[in-house]
């Protein structure tokens, strides 16, 4: 049999059945599930300096283990010196098996690892069961090496699932291990 990750093993075997219990599904295709984890991080100081995106590309790859792409300007913008076209930002988004995997690491091992940490905030859901989570520091995940870093940057984390509420989202990312702050 071909290699599956932890997570997504955990969710066909569980997961699955403890939501189905606790919303009342009917079919098992109604259960939601995670589509994708878009990274991002915005790169304003690249409009002086164009070797901080590739430093931003290069420490997205690195930690999701998929090649990170630039994002351009859509408009232009005088007060920020900033042309149509010029790159601004970093983004990569995960599927499949490197998202189970790249979720797994996040849960274990990278979050722990912020300073007093107590858990997340629930409030990011955005009404359609998609939920963006912002982490200020980019040396969390073990992958970055501190000696290398040549400015501490933090990035945006957006788990895009197929749920049609907030409260099923929740639910979701909850028994994916998602460490949610108890109110």
């Amino acid at each position: 049999m071909s290699y599956q990750p932890r997570l997504k093993q955990e969710f066909n075997d569980r997961i699955v059945s403890a939501l189905t219990e606790e919303f009342g599904y009917k079919n098992v295709m109604q259960v939601p599930n995670l589509e994708k984890i878009v990274l991002s991080r915005g790169v304003g100081a690249a409009v002086s300096d164009k070797k901080l995106i590739d430093y931003a590309v290069d420490e997205l790859t690195t930690i999701t283990g998929q090649k990170a792409v630039s994002t351009i300007s859509k408009k232009d913008v005088a007060s920020f010196k900033l042309r149509k076209g010029m790159p601004i930002g970093a983004k990569v988004t995960l599927r499949g098996d490197r998202m189970y995997e790249f979720l797994d690491r996040l849960v274990t091992v990278a979050l722990p690892r912020v300073r007093d940490f107590r858990g997340i905030k629930a409030t990011g859901f955005d009404g359609r069961g998609n939920y963006n989570l912002g982490i200020t520091e980019q040396i969390i995940f073990p992958e970055i090496d501190i000696d290398k870093v040549n400015k501490i940057n933090g990035m945006d984390i957006t788990f895009v699932t197929s749920a049609g509420t907030d409260k099923e989202a929740k639910s979701l990312l909850n028994e994916l291990g998602l460490p949610f702050k108890k109110i």
